[in-house]
């Protein structure tokens, strides 16, 4: 059987822009649709736009809604009268910040399972926004977070009731692939034994004065450490360039690339060694999925989604969240073992390619369709995390 699914997605897409240029604008709405289409699930997108229009890409048919002038329980109730006509079994719905929406869709639409998807929301916190969220999501027949603790806040705000399961699925996958290292790195420049790369903003967040602290320790052991930096945002550029400049293990080693087009970081990553992350909270962590496509080692912080995305560390290393020395030591661990690239991508392809994301999706809607009254999945608490 090959259920009949939508992806719902409530943001309006950008105002003047093609069907097919929202699709290179968002290219996550159209990999996500693949993904789950992969093991045969019949998918189809409903897109809130700024126009109407219907195209089919890559086999997926898309549903551009004109909800121009609409407010937000009008959007709710165009989508659902779209799905009605679609006869769609099942609505798998981007993202947790649209409850006024979901709402009116459940109300017209009540037969119909709603299984959301976290893309990195927030819970609310304002007593009153959760009261709202309680009443807005009690149609919530399930959610699907990148790593199972990431449901805890919102366990914790009394969004997810008592019959709400919870999936781990990671948010979407990648179309990276490796390369030969040696032809990379002629093209790119990058060198260094090992060649490190780090892909993310600079910001606070994403934590880089931290990640600089292990370079710098972990050179003393690795003399021939190069750091390589792709970054888009980065308010801390002046923090960053300082920190380089006045310790002498940095100058000379870091390399500031600045913003590099997405096709480009595929092959940086083809170049590296090992790909480093100090970030403090993902919701899934892209450029390291990206990196283990590539078959880079991947050195992270140990964050649930993170280290969902290595099984543990099944492949590369995890260290604690502003611990400098530890980020250095997994630094080294990970260049003296050498773990094959060819390692990394085999754990890529087991666990989060299309394939097998794909069968993951197809898994949790087979389940909401065919015993939608069996008991949620519960979600393990830390002492006094669920109120």
């Amino acid at each position: 059987m090959s259920p009949h699914v939508a992806q719902i997605g409530f943001l309006p897409a950008p105002a003047g822009l093609s069907g097919a240029q929202v699709l290179e604008r968002w290219p996550s709405l159209a990999d996500i649709a693949e993904v789950a289409a992969s093991a045969g699930t019949r998918i189809c997108v409903v897109q809130a736009a700024m126009h109407a229009e219907r195209l089919t890409h890559n086999g997926i048919d898309y549903h551009f809604i004109d909800v121009r002038g609409m407010r937000r329980r009008a959007r709710g109730r165009r989508i659902a009268t779209e799905l009605a006509a679609l006869g769609v079994e099942l609505g798998h719905v981007h993202g947790l910040g649209f409850p006024e929406e979901a709402h009116a869709l459940a109300q017209q639409l009540p037969d119909l399972p709603l299984l959301f998807q976290d893309h990195a929301d927030r819970a609310p916190r304002r007593w009153w926004r959760r009261w709202q969220w309680r009443r807005r999501y009690r149609a919530m027949a399930a959610v699907a977070f990148t790593a199972p603790e990431l449901a805890w806040p919102f366990a914790a705000a009394g969004v997810l009731g008592p019959a709400t399961r919870v999936f781990a699925i990671p948010e979407s996958s990648s179309r990276f692939q490796p390369g030969d290292r040696a032809r990379a790195r002629d093209e790119t420049g990058l060198h260094g034994h090992p060649a490190v790369l780090w892909v993310g903003h600079l910001q606070p967040g994403k934590d880089p004065l931290t990640a600089l602290d292990g370079i710098a320790l972990a050179v003393q052991k690795l003399p021939g450490l190069q750091l390589w930096c792709a970054y888009g945002h980065a308010p801390m550029l002046a923090q960053v360039r300082a920190r380089i400049e006045r310790d002498p293990w940095l100058a000379g080693r870091v390399h500031l690339l600045g913003r590099v087009p997405h096709a480009r970081i595929e092959t940086l990553m083809q170049a590296a060694d090992l790909f480093v992350s100090a970030s403090r909270g993902e919701g899934c962590g892209y450029s390291a999925m990206e990196a283990i496509a590539c078959g880079t080692v991947p050195v992270l912080t140990d964050i649930p989604a993170l280290r969902a995305l290595t099984d543990d560390a099944r492949v590369g290393r995890l260290w604690p969240c502003g611990d400098a020395r530890a980020l250095a030591e997994a630094l080294v661990e990970a260049t003296l073992e050498r773990m094959p690239s060819e390692q990394v991508r085999a754990h890529f392809d087991a666990t989060l390619s299309f394939g097998a994301v794909g069968r993951r999706w197809r898994e949790a809607y087979l389940q909401l369709l065919h015993s939608p009254d069996a008991c949620a999945q519960a979600i393990e608490s830390r002492p006094g995390s669920l109120a």
